[in-house]
């Protein structure tokens, strides 16, 4: 049993879910792959405490702060997708990365050589977008690239972070 419920931010409407213990999506609507890791019976979560938790993340977030990542995350994916989902939760608020350098670190950790390309399709499958910061990783030349959300979005979500500053890149 999981638990949705829509949020309107104002870069568009938001589906949560969570499943009483940890978040497990966050998708800005009509995104790619949207929804795709709910699977069974959903119930309102409008009253869950977590939910209420990730209501207030986010009114903070967009509202320009920088909440605590205090909230427990439970994304579905592969064990290589976890990988790359950990290093993004690594890179700081307000901050950008690019693919070929999180290729770079696994490729370190591993012993064993990882594809940007292959990082990249494993950010682009994020489910819990804003929290698990898939914006933050630009292609090589600070360019934004890709976004399953759209390239605006994760242009506006940058500006918010940045708030009129130039993003730090940690390469």
């Amino acid at each position: 049993m999981y638990y949705t419920a829509e949020y309107l931010s104002p870069l568009g409407k938001l589906l949560l879910a969570c499943d009483g213990k940890a978040v497990t999506g966050v998708w800005f609507e009509g995104q790619k792959y949207f929804a795709r890791t709910l699977a069974g019976e959903a119930a309102c979560g409008g009253h869950d405490p977590l939910m209420i938790r990730l209501r207030d993340f986010l009114d903070r977030y967009f509202a320009g702060e920088q909440p605590p990542p205090d909230l427990p995350l439970d994304p579905a994916g592969s064990a290589f997708q976890k990988s790359v989902w950990a290093k993004l939760l690594q890179i700081p608020y307000g901050r950008v990365t690019t693919y070929g350098a999180i290729a770079n670190a696994l490729s370190e950790e591993r012993g064993a050589a990882v594809s940007a390309r292959a990082v990249g399709g494993a950010v682009g499958r994020n489910p819990i977008s804003i929290l698990i910061p898939c914006h933050r990783v630009i292609g090589a030349g600070a360019k934004p690239t890709g976004y399953a959300a759209g390239l605006t979005v994760k242009q506006a979500l940058l500006a918010l972070e940045t708030q009129g500053r130039a993003a730090c890149t940690d390469d």
